[in-house]
Parts: C-alpha cells; structure tokens; sequence
C-alpha cells in the first residue's frame, strides 16, 4: 500500500511481542497505545491515530530520512486524597513509528487534531501517481520495422 513491503514474520513477532508485554506489565505497548488507521487516497495517504484524553500541545509529529514519528503524552490528574483502584487506561509517553515510502512527499507533510483523533495527510508524489499512457497511431510497417 503506502508505507512499506509488509514482512509476515516482522508482522507475527510484533504481534506476539505486543501480546507479552500487556502480560507482563498490564498494559498495552506502544501500538496497541496508539492504534492507527491508514487509508490510501487518490493523491494521498491518510492516517489516523487514535490518541483520547491527550493534551494537543504534547503530540508532537517528525519526519527523519523516511521515518515519520508521532509521539504524545497522556497523564492521570489525581487529587491529593485520590485512591486509584483501577488501572486499565494507559498513561505516560508513547510513540508510534511508520516507514514511508519514497513515493510520498515527506516535505509536505500535514496534521490536525479533533476529538481525540490525530489526523496526517501525507501527499503523493506527481512522479507515483497513476497516469494514462497515450497510445500513438502508426502504420503497420513502422511498428514492425519493415
């Protein structure tokens, strides 16, 4: 689709490895933390990453040698003779990265917060996109070089 080949093994250990850590610690790791949406559009792509209950001004959005990164931090206000019984609503900082592929305009890069849903519009090159190929008429002589 967009960001990169997608590898079954590297998918699977990610997979079993986000599976042991809310084991381990009783709490999801960084992806299930941020779940996130791609969709590919007809000039761009188009993730959304969930992210409620987070200060807009902590998101924060990069772009490295193809690596777009969104981090964000989430944090529990308790009052002083607050007791916490219960906790299943991750806090802290976390971070999501995704490989882009080169076939998207890394320069042009947009994000926007709403409703606790961060929004990224990535461009698609001019150079990637689909195009029609025009199809010249000739006669049959010149076409096969006769």
């Amino acid at each position: 689709m967009l960001l990169t080949t997608i590898d079954p093994f590297v998918q699977e250990f990610e997979r079993q490895f986000d599976r042991l850590t809310r084991q381990m610690w009783g709490q999801a790791s960084e992806r299930g933390a941020m779940p996130m949406d791609g969709v590919r559009r007809k000039d761009d792509v188009l993730l959304r990453f969930d992210l409620p209950g987070v200060d807009p001004d902590s998101i924060e959005v990069t772009v490295d040698r193809g690596v777009l990164s969104v981090s964000a931090r989430r944090e529990e206000e308790l009052a002083e003779d607050d007791r916490m019984f219960v906790r299943e609503r991750v806090m802290g900082t976390f971070t999501r990265r995704v490989y882009l592929s080169e076939h998207l305009d890394a320069d042009a890069i947009e994000a926007a917060y709403n409703n606790g849903v961060l929004a990224v519009r990535i461009p698609v090159l001019e150079q990637a996109k689909p195009r029609k190929v025009e199809i010249k008429r000739a006669d049959k002589k010149a076409i096969l070089g006769r």
